[in-house]
């Protein structure tokens, strides 16, 4: 009909036109496939856990290499020190080192389609507070008067993480947490003043040290130091008394009296002194070196 659409070809041997767009995609498809042949293949990753793992010196770790690929080939963890495999599955394998003794580096590995995915790890040494020291400095003052307390953590490393906390009884009387990756064995000290007071005398004074490691999945290490005491003293008290001293006599008094005792025994051109006799308590408590008794014998005390 004239006019009309044409809804088919003229003859059936004569073909139909292309649009040059479709061609062009078929092209690039065809490319695509000759310049990279293993497009279709499934991409994966390799995870690690802990990512940054802390050991005791001598200790051990468990360290898990995972994949997302759903079928892997195999897999496994690269490494110098001693293992052992304590779970096996084909995504995922737990590992656990043992004596370590040295900073390492290792990596866990696995195959999928034919290709290697990879995560490499460091481990570091740590070293737990052992040994907390104490030491107050005087250990007998008075009241009012200045003291120190030192505490030492030494061969601890590394400082990341560590708490030294210096303790009147349960209460806290100076806390400092240090910082340092340094990963050799080295001292943390904190010193701490304080102005004495006679309630010091009813509590004992301790160090705490605390070592959180617990984003390198190490588990919180503490040690505590032995309890000491301080001796507080009121105003106006002696520093220090004679254990069994009731009259209280102290040296300069003893020679005072040791000087009368000589002015009496004589030897002047004026005859003897006048000597006034002391209590025979006080001289019975009285410590006399050997001369002084021999002296008081002859004088008749």
């Amino acid at each position: 009909m004239t006019g009309s659409p044409r809804l088919f070809p003229e003859s059936l041997w004569t073909p139909l036109k292309m649009s040059p767009f479709c061609c062009w995609g078929l092209c690039v498809a065809f490319l695509a496939l000759l310049c990279c042949p293993g497009s279709g293949e499934e991409a994966f990753e390799v995870h690690v856990s802990p990512e940054q793992p802390m050991v005791k010196h001598g200790g051990s770790q468990v360290i898990n290499c995972s994949t997302n690929c759903t079928k892997p080939e195999n897999g496994g963890l690269e490494t110098s020190l001693d293992k052992i495999v304590l779970q096996d599955s084909p995504q995922w394998k737990l590992f656990m080192i043992f004596n370590v003794s040295q900073n390492s580096s290792m990596r866990c590995f696995f195959w999928c389609s034919r290709k290697q995915g990879s995560k490499s790890l460091n481990v570091g040494l740590y070293y737990p507070p052992k040994q907390v020291l104490l030491k107050l400095q005087p250990t007998r003052v008075a009241v009012g008067s200045p003291f120190t307390i030192e505490c030492r953590v030494p061969s601890v490393a590394p400082l990341e993480g560590l708490t030294v906390t210096l303790l009147r009884g349960s209460e806290v009387l100076h806390s400092q947490t240090f910082e340092g990756t340094a990963l050799s064995p080295q001292e943390a000290m904190v010193t701490y003043s304080a102005e004495a007071q006679l309630e010091d005398s009813s509590h004992n004074f301790s160090c705490q040290a605390k070592m959180d490691l617990r984003t390198r999945g190490v588990k919180v290490v503490d040690s505590v130091s032995d309890s000491q005491a301080l001796e507080v003293f009121g105003e106006g008290e002696p520093p220090e008394e004679v254990e069994g001293d009731s009259s209280r006599f102290s040296p300069s008094e003893e020679e005072k009296a040791i000087a009368l005792l000589s002015a009496g025994s004589g030897g002047g051109s004026h005859g003897p002194a006048l000597v006034p006799r002391l209590p025979s308590s006080a001289v019975s408590s009285l410590e006399l070196s050997p001369s002084s008794q021999s002296l008081c014998k002859t004088t008749g005390w």
